[in-house]
């Protein structure tokens, strides 16, 4: 990092700090008066959230939000949106992992890292998709990017500065043209990250006498390079062609640490484990879209094309020092996991004159990964070797009429969709997963408006949940000489059958929901007598329930807007290898509050917890997190912001349970309280935009 780096931020916060209190600006009566005149507009007309029928929608573009410095964390920030401890997925409250769309095309987390927080114009959760969205949506996170408006140009160049346990820095630009019928856009972002990580497990096997318990720590030192470029032809008012790619490259290095107290009966051994580590993802994501209108019988047909990689390869060098005598290598590791989709997808949309819409749609999609393991053991002098190859190809089509009928706004649908799933080792003469199934989706929504304040709606829908590529793969990772977290080529889908209402009155809601799930999926425990070897994965569980109560209750005075959600669960999980603690119910609150303060400055003021959860397998820990940030635009392009994130650190997460007769309690510390200050200089103007995409497949959120 460069020395004086941390001397101009320091000069530059204090600056900004002044400005607080009034000091740093200096600025012509005119001027200030037409800056003063232009937040007025802006704080009059524009909310950071609004609510309808429980869906939330946050303006990133023209809010404090476009400071985050990935879009991740920024997603992270919303109501009843929760990321996991490694960053790796996200959940919506009561709803599981949600569809993620960017412009209406259906993505995962990878797009998301891919994805730069200033290109943001909007993010919508939708609590209710209809059938035309894929079988995977029981939510729908909506991301909608910024165009501008007018011919010309615009371009971003941003700055942000982040402290955690270790300095991180993230820096790029954002620059749009359009001219005419033609309109394009690109982003380049390079990140220095050094994430921390750390958690332990606390465990006992009484049947084999066996009580065990790790710590492990890393520091990471990751190389982003994140690019993504769209281009937009206009052929005429109804017609149009687009093309988009976005592309994220990471080289990521860490070393584990781990220190272990195991005892086996009368046998006790601590032993220092340290690996160095180094791997490498490479994600890419392509799509082709063209939109057609027959104008003789006035109906909009839409074609796309997509293709992803996935490309990561893994390698470790792990060693072993027993009772604190001398480090011994132990394994050798080289992994790589692959994985390419290709779909093709048609939608036709036909309106009629009485507001009735009929939509109707097919789509293809073909994926195939290769999964290779060369694990040399130091220990026996053997090389075990394994490749694993995993093909599935989903057929869906689906058709759905929508419309109103007097004060009844409604939706029927059905979706139906086959998949073909093979895999096998290179070893199998016949393939060890083999799986053919159909399955129908019908998804039902009908909304009653009482008057011109209030409504209430009823919905019901079958949906499925499918485990991305890489959890299908034979992936594993070395934690000491008794413990293996690996991943698990037999994972099903999950379904979920799930019915709702909400009632609607002005921008308030509340919302009662009924679900219950097939074969959700878990963590469980898998002991090995004879390695004496401990493995962690996912399984498919029996079933899960829960009765979920939502209610969104925003409202504003003068200069304070505040935003609340409050989320009441009664949550059951069962499964004949786990043993049943308790079930009880469990709230989820967030608030966040936004104050327009004098001479242009944003402060906002946010609170997000979950008390203690008893899911019945699982029992986890209450945890609340505080984050703070001010913001204000200095002369009109440029634009900066201060962000205190987990003020308190509150933020470990403990969960207790008991599977195949073994005891365990972990602790998860993130690395999540953060100082960042943020800056971003804008300028060009852009005429009225006609971009427009759609999404095209059901697959790319698995690729990972």
């Amino acid at each position: 990092m460069n020395p004086s780096l941390p001397l101009k931020l320091f000069v530059l916060l204090f600056f900004f700090l002044l400005s607080l209190f009034g000091y740093a600006q200096n600025e012509t009566p005119k001027d200030s008066i037409s800056n003063k005149l232009n937040e007025v507009a802006v704080s009059q007309n524009k909310k950071t959230f609004t609510n309808t029928n429980g869906n939330i929608k946050v303006d990133v573009a023209n809010s404090i939000y476009n400071s985050i410095p990935n879009t991740v964390d920024l997603v992270a920030k919303l109501p009843t949106v929760q990321l996991s401890s490694d960053k790796e997925s996200i959940s919506v409250i009561g709803r599981g992992n949600p569809l993620i769309y960017i412009d209406n095309q259906k993505v995962g987390m990878n797009d998301l890292n891919a994805l730069a927080v200033a290109d943001i114009k909007t993010i919508e959760i939708i609590q209710n998709p209809s059938s035309k969205y894929e079988a995977e949506g029981r939510s729908v996170i909506l991301i909608t990017r910024r165009f501008s408006k007018k011919d010309g140009f615009r371009t971003e160049i941003y700055e942000v500065a982040s402290f955690k346990k270790k300095y991180n820095n993230y820096m790029g630009f954002n620059t749009s043209f359009k001219k005419n019928k033609i309109e394009w856009k690109a982003n380049l972002n390079y990140n220095q990250l050094q994430p921390w990580e750390n958690h332990s497990i606390d465990y006992q096997i009484p049947d084999a006498e066996i009580a065990s318990k790790y710590d492990v720590s890393a520091y990471s030192k990751k190389r982003q390079f994140v690019f993504g470029g769209s281009l937009f032809y206009k052929i005429n008012e109804d017609d149009y062609f687009s093309f988009s790619v976005s592309s994220k490259l990471q080289k990521d290095i860490f070393p584990i640490n781990t220190i272990t107290d195991n005892k086996n009966k009368d046998l006790e051994n601590q032993v220092v484990t340290y690996s160095d580590n180094d791997n490498k993802k490479n994600f890419i994501n392509s799509f082709l879209n063209y939109s057609k209108k027959i104008k003789t019988i006035d109906t909009q047909v839409f074609t796309g094309l997509q293709y992803s990689n996935f490309d990561q390869k893994s390698w470790s060098n792990v060693e072993n020092n027993y009772n604190n005598t001398q480090f011994e290598k132990a394994q050798l590791r080289d992994q790589k996991f692959e994985v390419n989709v290709f779909l093709g997808k048609i939608d036709v949309e036909k309106k009629f004159k009485n507001e009735m819409k009929f939509e109707i749609g097919g789509l293809y999609a073909s994926a195939d990964s290769k999964s290779d393991s060369d694990i040399f053991d130091y220990g026996n002098s053997e090389n075990q070797i394994s490749h694993y190859d995993f093909k599935e190809q989903n057929l869906a089509g689906y058709s759905q009429l929508s419309g109103k009928i007097k004060k009844v706004d409604f939706s029927v649908g059905v979706r139906v969709e086959n998949t073909n799933v093979d895999g096998k080792f290179k070893t199998d003469l016949t393939p060890l997963i083999n799986k053919n199934y159909t399955i129908f989706f019908p998804k039902v929504q009908f909304s009653v408006a009482i008057d011109s304040t209030k409504n209430i709606s009823i919905n019901y829908a079958k949906s499925i949940s499918r485990p991305n590529y890489s959890s299908l793969s034979q992936g594993t990772t070395y934690i000491n000489p008794y413990f293996l977290y690996a991943r698990n080529i037999n994972l099903d889908p999950t379904i979920v059958n799930e019915i709702s209402s909400t009632f609607q009155y002005h921008n308030k809601s509340v919302k009662l929901t009924y679900y219950q799930n097939t074969d959700p999926v878990y963590n469980s425990f898998f002991y090995d007598k004879e390695l004496n070897i401990m493995t962690f994965k996912d399984v498919n569980f029996e079933k899960e329930s829960a009765l979920i109560l939502d209610f969104e209750v925003p409202f504003a005075y003068k200069f304070w807007t505040i935003t609340n959600s409050l989320v009441l669960v009664s949550e059951k999980i069962e499964d004949a290898s786990a043993v049943f603690l308790s079930s009880k119910p469990y709230a989820y609150y967030y608030s966040n509050n936004e104050f327009k303060l004098p001479k242009g400055y944003t402060a906002v003021f946010s609170f997000r917890g979950v008390t203690k959860q008893n899911k019945g397998v699982f029992e986890r820990n209450s945890r609340g997190i505080v984050d703070m940030a001010v913001s204000k635009i200095f002369f009109q392009n440029w634009n900066c912001s201060l962000n205190f994130n987990n003020v308190f650190k509150k933020i470990n997460e403990e969960e207790i349970f008991t599977i195949n007769k073994i005891n365990s309690k972990a602790i998860y510390w993130i690395d999540d309280r953060e100082i960042s200050i943020s800056i971003k200089y804008s300028f060009g103007k852009v005429k009225e935009t006609e971009f427009k995409g759609k999404g095209m497949e059901e697959n790319s959120g698995r690729v990972n």
